[in-house]
């Protein structure tokens, strides 16, 4: 079973782009705070990346902003592609398929409130989709 949950803020605005076929496809880094530390005084957090596809990164690209709190829903996945300079690179990765927009803090860009309807949001991850980055 490959399933994660991730609770945390996102380190900047989503980046949207769209594949060829027109399918949209954002990639944002969530900073998810550790629970236990080693330094009592020190809150130590990994960052994850992570992709969201078709109308969810739609949703993502118009509410999310930058220190927006979310849960996350999805799963790892491992990739791997020849640099340049002919290494082997691998990239790992959280694939959202929903994204439930947690706080009270007003999330869009306008600094409207964000509609009852795009607060929680899945979609399944389309098959084979070329990542356009």
């Amino acid at each position: 079973m490959n399933k994660v949950i991730l609770a945390g803020r996102l380190t900047k605005d989503p980046e949207v782009r769209y594949t060829q076929t027109g399918l949209a496809v954002a990639s944002f880094t969530l900073a998810v705070n550790r629970r236990f530390t080693k330094e009592k005084d020190k809150q130590q957090a990994d960052f994850i990346p992570i992709v969201v596809w078709d109308k969810l990164a739609e949703v993502c690209g118009n509410y999310l902003v930058k220190g927006t709190q979310v849960l996350i829903e999805g799963r790892i996945q491992i990739r791997n592609y020849d640099a340049k300079d002919g290494s082997k690179r691998y990239v790992t990765e959280v694939i959202a398929q929903s994204v439930e927009f947690m706080g009270s803090k007003s999330i869009t860009n306008t600094g409207g409130a964000v509609p009852e309807a795009a607060k929680s949001f899945g979609s399944e991850v389309p098959p084979d989709e070329e990542i356009p980055f």
